[in-house]
């Protein structure tokens, strides 16, 4: 079922409406089960539908859709699939979601992933229903009320994926909350999104607005043909590791987006230890060589500054 509104067009699937600038046939998905749930608000042109068959679930990412956010066009958005696909293959980790196949589908281009528990830690299209419904919270501040013990085993996984990413000669692009989800019934992280991820040696050819969330990017994601390296993943980890234990107001974060810089929190509103502070400060230097020079550097020195904490 569909109806055309102005500028766009919306799409019903077993009673899930959802908006696309134009219309597709999306019958096929149902050799995979029942839509129960649908998320729309890209902008990488893809839709993501969750599909259950009364025995699985399946998470179906798809390709050339032409979302209304859509930052880039149908076809950039499927070549970019179309390589991504490999990433999942490559960089396989229990902590990664699992992508079971992938094909076209007429003029767009499907990946089909095992479904995993969890909720999103930027679920940035629950927003504008946060904030008219102040009482209900998001993930991340859920996430945020987690004991520092889980939190920590939570960073820990990133860690762990992140080491096992530059062990497969790769670097994390547009690594972000968004890209990572927190099943709180299981107290399991999941990274959900590794499209944009880049095989050694990499650069900044994009320029300005080389992907990445502003509140967490390095500086040298914001020059064209810098070098993007492990120490700019180190950089982006110890920017969520400031996300996670430390408290930035309302100002301090939209700074962040006005000056295109991040900013660390003061030591005053930092949870854990001194050491882990500085730990965490020397890994979002701003000037690369100033910081560790591997993950693996980073963890080692990490799991030493917080070793009391647990």
């Amino acid at each position: 079922m569909w109806d055309k509104g102005d500028n766009m067009v919306k799409i019903t699937l077993d009673n899930i409406e959802f908006c696309l600038k134009e219309y597709h046939d999306f019958q096929w998905i149902h050799t995979y089960g029942k839509v129960f749930c649908v998320f729309d608000q890209t902008g990488s042109g893809c839709i993501s539908m969750g599909v259950n068959n009364g025995e699985k679930r399946y998470f179906i990412k798809v390709a050339g859709a032409d979302t209304m956010e859509a930052e880039i066009d149908p076809l950039e958005s499927v070549r970019i699939l179309e390589g991504a696909v490999k990433l999942y293959e490559r960089l396989r980790h229990p902590n990664l979601i699992r992508l079971l196949e992938y094909f076209p589908v007429g003029d767009m281009f499907a990946a089909v992933f095992e479904w995993a528990e969890g909720e999103c830690l930027f679920d940035h299209w629950n927003f504008d229903y946060y904030a008219e419904n102040p009482y209900i919270k998001s993930p991340m501040v859920r996430y945020k009320e987690l004991s520092v013990e889980k939190r920590l085993d939570s960073v820990n996984v990133l860690f762990s994926f992140l080491i096992s990413t530059a062990e497969h000669n790769y670097v994390a692009v547009d690594f972000y909350d968004g890209s990572i989800m927190y099943d709180f019934n299981t107290d399991t992280t999941t990274i959900c999104d590794i499209d944009f991820f880049r095989e050694k040696p990499s650069v900044n050819d994009v320029g300005e607005d080389y992907w990445g969330s502003k509140r967490l990017k390095a500086p040298e994601e914001y020059v064209l043909n810098a070098v993007i390296d492990e120490r700019t993943n180190v950089f982006t980890l110890g920017a969520l590791i400031f996300q996670t234990f430390g408290t930035f107001t309302q100002e301090e974060i939209k700074l962040r987006y006005e000056n295109k810089t991040f900013l660390p929190c003061a030591r005053e509103t930092w949870e854990l230890n001194s050491i882990a502070y500085s730990v965490a400060l020397k890994a979002v230097s701003t000037e690369p060589e100033q910081r560790y020079g591997s993950i693996s550097e980073f963890y080692e020195e990490w799991k030493k500054a917080v070793a009391d904490e647990i």
